[in-house]
């Protein structure tokens, strides 16, 4: 039933071990409208969809039907170190992904935004992202800003949506997107406040919630409160970036699609409306933005 805007397949099947077809079978099951599977790297688009489809080849007909007709691509480059320093030669391996994976036709052409792609100035050394803040010179910054805005352009030349990630790089980020002048997408996992939220809402930009927003400690409960009914309902997303950040009660296992219900539950409690309607909006907001027949 519920939408999910940004999930990693791969993550979750390669990385920890889940198995896809039954992670797949349940969304099926759950009549899921709408579920996107993200790109971190230049190349992993054709590796992604292999893992779909050997996973779908396995569901029964019924399910296997819903799954293709629910299951969409985003293509793009998470901003690592070697991506950033490598950046023209994967934007041209990004490209090549994408035409390749549209030649083949069938779900792997199902492709509506790039991403995702962005800034991440949060310096973790030890997290699964590894970045350091020793890693990022001015060479390496000014690389991350050129790689985004090479998304960026590739985006508007397709009209696709942006799936943006920004992490404590608020002003770089308003700088890139105003530089290319394409204001179409998402900001995934939002980590700003309501002030930031106005800044992303004026330019065109949708917003989505997830995991995040069910660890809302009481002290700042109603200002997470007061930032979701801020959101317009005509640009309000949900999302799990499955593996990660997994909601309240579940915070600390590996994140699944499937939980993404206990997230439209936090937030619709904080809207005043049930799951359901919340849903509706939501999906319809992604019809539009997606462009979905």
């Amino acid at each position: 039933m519920f939408s999910d805007t940004h999930f990693h397949f791969r993550h979750m099947v390669r990385d920890r071990g889940l198995d896809g077809k039954t992670l797949l079978e349940a969304l099926a099951g759950r009549d899921t409208f709408f579920g996107l599977d993200i790109g971190t790297e230049a190349d992993d688009l054709s590796e992604r969809q292999e893992l779909f489809n050997k996973a779908v080849s396995g569901l029964p007909d019924s399910s296997a039907e819903k799954t293709r007709r629910m299951i969409y691509f985003a293509a793009g480059i998470w901003p690592s170190p070697d991506e950033i320093m490598s950046r023209a030669e994967r934007i041209k391996i990004l490209e090549q992904e994408i035409a390749a994976a549209k030649s083949r036709g069938g779900i792997d052409q199902k492709i509506c935004a790039i991403g995702e792609c962005g800034l991440d100035h949060h310096w973790n050394p030890s997290g699964v992202d590894g970045r350091s803040s020793e890693d990022f010179d001015s060479a390496m910054f000014n690389g991350e800003r050129e790689l985004f805005e090479m998304q960026l352009e590739l985006a508007k030349s397709m009209n696709l949506p942006v799936i943006i990630h920004s992490r404590d790089a608020f002003e770089g980020t308003v700088d890139c997107i105003r530089n290319v002048g394409w204001h179409n997408g998402i900001i995934h996992c939002y980590s700003y406040g309501k002030d930031e939220a106005r800044v992303f809402l004026d330019l065109g930009w949708h917003i989505a919630f997830g995991g995040g927003i069910t660890y809302t400690k009481k002290s700042k409960m109603d200002a997470m409160i007061d930032l979701l009914r801020y959101v317009p309902k005509d640009r309000f997303l949900m999302e799990t970036d499955a593996p990660y950040l997994a909601p309240v009660p579940f915070r600390g296992t590996v994140n699944t699609p499937v939980l993404i219900e206990h997230c439209y539950d936090f937030a619709a409690q904080a809207l005043g409306i049930t799951p359901a309607d919340l849903s509706r909006i939501v999906d319809d907001n992604i019809t539009g933005l997606f462009r979905l027949s």
